[in-house]
């Protein structure tokens, strides 16, 4: 990370080229919700594992010689501190002073007349996809009213945070700003007639115009479908009552996992070397350890000892049926149970295609009424609708709690949120629901109360959704509203470093490290909760001094991320965190006259819903746009454009400490990708060989002089032996594929021999290959006549040059997260508009998931700045 870290600007570094920040992994555990609302796209999706090992509490501190100053600034300017709560937060390295953005330098968008025509490094690399569908023609009707309604309904009032409990990507109330209409920019709304009583042409779907509305069904309905998901609720004017909602919403409710499945009699555990026969009450719980004993959960104490004690519970209502006691965890030997489970991984890894479409089939058929729901008669689609199934509490990091057992959620636990004309669903599942209510105000479906850590689980729209959406834009919007009342808060939080006031001395010291560190405000935390900090509950243990003026942070973030950074401070910062740690021990609070509550209050009465998230979301998002209009592209390949983004991205997450461990299979995957890369350049060898064959001439010419280094002769050997092996499989799979289609469309299959014949072709041109090694000559299939081989070995070359910048790319972020900070962070606006200067494919930077999550950020023009 340092190395990655030193790579910022001067002006970007931390406080200091000095810094050094250093991360050691500890055991981590990735699937838990921490007490989260589920999401798909929630933050905590995106957080890397944890990194190193909790720093030691109660150290005994050194004594530091400190200047002496003859400064009022060094009295002291209060009584005893009080102790204080911890709380979570995320550990986020530093935001750099010249983070501030200028007002002056956002100008107001305009938008585009026409799309520009893709470049041809474009056409390369850019996916095939299909065009937008056709929009159907308004059909004339003498005495219809139709004609006159909108295409878009009219939309429901803008949403209005002002719940906790609604916002499923963080728990931490204190990162929940307060709303204010955004000033969104207006587009016009796309017409479907141009003037009363005429038609406007209807545009064509992949290349087809569609005559009267008339095609294929499955393309109707496709296209149907596809309209009926658009609902551009950024284009109607949001100047409505913002505390309702909605006005109608009917759904079906949730999907709850289906019932435990015993396993086959034979299939037992052991305890002391004997096999038990366990109830299905106890089988089922012992089989979420079972199917864990490889993973580093079943190699942690915690987790062992959580998940035992709430077995012996279960096992004291269903005990085994030999009347065995299991009272110690070291005699139970779960093995049979996992080997049961990987072989049945196995059995449905080794389906053919068509059974595993029948089953997918299945299961799609089965959750298709869950998917959406109607929202003031508009069709929207649920986020997360299914009902988690039980097992075991994994947790992140260094949770107590790991380990715990998850119940089974039953519909008499679940609350659903409907309109008042809206019918009840039915659940899936035998049970009443636990409560019915109509409340407009809020945005969730359905509620439960998990039983680890307490916390609320909702059900919400999908993150395409509009209510999502409207959600994000003000998010981004408040955040760019920061912009112009940086500069007055920064002067009123440096002018209050100098208090008399310790209370006030402390706020402005913690303000600081929010906005120059990025860090989290905190929150307050129970004592079964993990040990991670923010802002406010820092401790003094987690903050070390260092002459002349550097400070050392090290702590757990959220997460249990370790954040380490030692950072150069002003002298009024390293005087103030001195006083604060006078005559305290070591597990005292550092900032005891401040609470998150107290401190977002006064953050709300420098700007109207401002909070410590505000501030991350700015720092991360004027960083990143001033990195990407610091790059030089003008006549960049579209993979040097690519690498330059993802860079400012990566520097980003470092500055918002969204680090990872390194994937496992990390080296697996480079490993892989030097073959390919190697595979390139034989294949540019065979090239450059056949045009040799075809005219000797071409060996003096300099673009083809230099030859492939790093290929020698027995990688060559070996590369076509696993070249043949995999044509040969290649075949085989597709021969196999094409007999099940026969079989489905009831023809004979293909006979074994007609296999055979494509294999001997194959063998004969591997004979061939060998036949050419060490020789600078080469056949060419296809009499292909050298312009059109010297226009293959170019195209060649650039994939070479642009794969070898994929490679550097993804070396560079294996220990950097960078779809957090994407979700998150970044205005997605910002990403759009660069991708319209450069002319680069949105989709090669935003996934299909983030290209229905922000719709509202695409359209926006070049000249659209953060």
């Amino acid at each position: 990370m340092s190395t990655a870290f030193g790579l910022l600007p001067k002006q970007d570094r931390t406080m200091s080229n000095k810094t050094n920040p250093k991360f050691t992994g500890i055991n981590g555990h990735a699937n838990g919700l921490n007490g989260k609302a589920y999401s798909p796209l929630s933050e905590d999706e995106e957080m890397p594992l944890s990194q190193t090992l909790p720093p030691s509490r109660r150290l005994k501190r050194k004594k530091t010689n400190y200047a002496e100053s003859s400064s009022e600034d060094d009295t002291p300017l209060a009584s005893s501190p009080a102790k204080q709560s911890a709380s979570a937060a995320i550990a986020m390295p530093g935001a750099a002073a010249a983070t501030t953005v200028q007002s002056s330098l956002a100008s107001k968008s305009k938008r585009h007349a026409a799309k520009k025509e893709e470049s041809d490094d474009e056409q390369v690399f850019k996916k095939s996809e299909k065009k937008k569908p056709a929009r159907k023609k308004a059909k004339k009707e003498d005495q219809s009213s139709e004609d006159d309604k909108p295409l878009a309904t009219p939309k429901p009032p803008a949403r209005k945070r002002k719940l906790k409990e609604e916002s499923d990507n963080d728990s931490s109330g204190e990162d929940e700003p307060l709303v204010t209409k955004p000033s969104a920019r207006k587009a016009p709304a796309k017409k479907v007639k141009t003037e009363e009583g005429t038609e406007s042409p209807a545009p064509k779907a992949n290349g087809k115009a569609e005559e009267n509305g008339k095609g294929k069904g499955r393309r109707k309905k496709k296209t149907e479908e596809e309209e009926e998901e658009v609902y551009r609720w950024w284009d109607v004017d949001p100047n409505a009552d913002d505390s309702v909602k909605w006005s109608t919403l009917e759904h079906n409710g949730v999907i709850f996992p289906p019932p435990y499945e015993p396993l086959p009699a034979r299939v037992k555990m052991k305890y002391d070397g004997k096999e038990v026969t366990l109830p299905l009450e106890s089988e089922e719980v012992a089989g979420f350890y079972a199917a864990l004993i490889e993973s580093d959960h079943a190699k942690d104490a915690t987790f062992n000892k959580n998940f035992f004690n709430d077995w012996k519970v279960i096992l004291k209502k269903h005990p085994p049926r030999e009347s065995v006691k299991i009272t110690s965890f070291e005699k139970c030997d779960f093995r049979p149970m996992f080997d049961y489970f990987e072989s049945e991984k196995a059995r449905k890894k080794s389906l053919s295609s068509a059974e595993k479409k029948e089953l997918k089939k299945a299961k799609d058929d089965m959750e298709a009424k869950y998917t959406s729901c109607l929202l003031d008669g508009r069709k929207e689609k649920v986020g997360n609708f299914r009902v988690e199934p039980p097992g075991l509490f994994r947790g992140r990091g260094e949770h107590p709690k790991k380990g715990t057992l998850k119940h089974r959620v039953r519909p008499e636990d679940i609350t659903l949120n409907i309109g008042k004309e809206a019918p009840i669903p039915i659940p899936n599942m035998p049970g009443k629901w636990k409560a019915i209510q109509h409340d407009n105000t809020v945005t969730w479906l359905a509620t439960w109360t998990e039983n680890i850590n307490q916390s609320h689980k909702y059900v919400f729209l999908a993150a395409g959704s509009s209510l999502k959406g409207q959600s994000d834009m003000m998010k981004f919007e408040k955040a760019r509203e920061l912009k112009s009342h940086v500069d007055r808060i920064r002067a009123n939080y440096n002018g209050d470093l100098r208090s008399k006031l310790m209370a006030e001395r402390q706020r402005a010291t913690a303000m600081y490290f929010i906005d120059k560190l990025a860090l989290r405000a905190g929150n307050e935390k129970g004592e079964d909760e993990a040990d991670t900090v923010g802002c406010c509950s820092l401790r003094c243990e987690h903050v070390t001094l260092e002459l002349p003026n550097f400070i050392i942070f090290d702590f757990l973030g959220k997460d249990s991320i370790r954040y380490y950074n030692r950072v150069q401070v002003e002298a009024q910062i390293f005087k103030n965190v001195r006083i604060f740690k006078d005559n305290k021990e070591d597990d005292d609070s550092l900032f005891d006259r401040v609470t998150t509550t107290s401190l977002n209050k006064h953050l709300n009465s420098e700007m109207k819903g401002l909070t410590a998230k505000v501030f991350r979301t700015y720092n991360a998002s004027a960083t990143f746009q001033r990195l990407l209009d610091e790059n030089d592209l003008k006549n960049a390949t579209l993979q040097e454009k690519l690498n330059a983004y993802n860079k400012a991205n990566r520097l980003v997450a470092i500055l918002c400490n969204h680090q990872r461990s390194v994937p496992k299979t990390h080296d697996q995957s480079m490993e892989k990708m030097r073959q390919k890369y190697r595979g390139l350049k034989y294949d540019r060898m065979k090239l450059r060989h056949g045009l040799f064959g075809i005219d000797s001439n071409y060996k003096r010419m300099d673009q083809y002089k230099d030859d492939e280094s790093d290929i020698d002769d027995d990688w060559i050997v070996e590369y076509e032996d696993q070249l043949k092996a995999k044509e040969i499989e290649k075949a085989e799979k597709k021969f196999v594929k094409e007999n099940e289609k026969l079989a489905e469309d009831n023809i004979k299959p293909q006979g074994e021999s007609v296999l055979q014949e494509r294999i001997k072709h194959m063998e004969e041109d591997f004979k061939r290959l060998a036949k050419e090694r060490g020789k600078t000559v080469a056949s060419v299939k296809g009499n292909k006549t050298p312009e059109k081989v010297m226009e293959s070995i170019d195209k060649l070359t650039d994939r070479i040059k642009s794969f070898k910048l994929q490679m550097v790319d993804r070396d560079e972020g294996k220990e950097v997260a960078l779809g957090t900070s994407k979700i998150n962070y970044l205005d997605p606006r910002i990403t759009a508009s660069w991708c319209k200067i450069h002319d680069v494919p949105i989709e090669k930077l935003f996934s299909k998931t983030l290209q229905v999550k922000f719709p509202w950020a695409m359209d926006v023009d070049t000249e659209w700045k953060f």
